[in-house]
């Protein structure tokens, strides 16, 4: 079977394979993936998202995101660790997301896990604690590995903090998304440049 290396679309810009699958995943590519992200909110987010995301496509998880900000109270931290009983039965009730029992309770049991964390050094400290300064730049998409030495660290790392649902591959995807690693593809427009950008994603 052929490499999978980065594809030139009809606009002519390369980009990772799983980029050109649907107009959605494109803007997320193009916009936010890879993108640094700095701050709490922030981060709990993506660390609920790619929760929800286990076992399903990242693209389902991107229709449902708007849904999602609006069910997790825009995904405050302090909102989210006051939910009780009866918000996650509101949750399981609503279509528009992704209905797990499971999932929801450790996006609200998370909540409280980061809070404590201010005692600390804090959420973004604690992720970005596991940044790879100088990545390798894989040329094709069989060279992306699903997770690694680092997301196996920081997922044993967050359970012993108290956070569930964050297993190497999720830690490693959460990793790619927030721009702490970066695996766009060498040929990828992207390719190294989230590591340059002047600010940092706060929303």
């Amino acid at each position: 079977m052929p490499e999978t290396t980065a594809i030139v679309g009809a606009d002519g810009v390369a980009r990772c394979p799983w980029a050109v699958t649907d107009p959605l995943n494109t803007e997320y590519h193009d916009m936010e993936w890879g993108v640094p992200v700095h701050g709490e909110r922030a981060l709990f987010e993506r660390i609920c998202l790619e929760s929800f995301q286990a076992g399903l496509s990242w693209l389902t998880i991107l229709r449902k995101r708007p849904a999602f900000r609006d069910a997790f109270a825009g995904f405050d931290v302090d909102k989210v660790a006051a939910f009780t009983d009866d918000d996650v039965q509101r949750l399981l009730a609503d279509a528009a997301i992704v209905r797990n029992r499971a999932k929801i309770a450790a996006a609200v049991g998370n909540a409280s896990a980061v809070q404590r964390l201010r005692d600390g050094e804090g959420l973004d400290a604690v992720l970005w604690g596991y940044r790879d300064a100088d990545p390798a730049a894989p040329r094709t998409a069989e060279e992306v590995p699903t997770r690694s030495a680092a997301s196996e660290a920081m997922a044993k790392d967050l359970r012993a903090r108290g956070f569930r649902f964050v297993g190497p591959t999720s830690c490693h995807a959460l990793m790619e998304a927030t721009g702490i690693i970066d695996t766009h593809l060498a040929g990828c427009h992207r390719r190294g440049v989230s590591a340059d950008c002047a600010s940092s994603r706060r929303t």
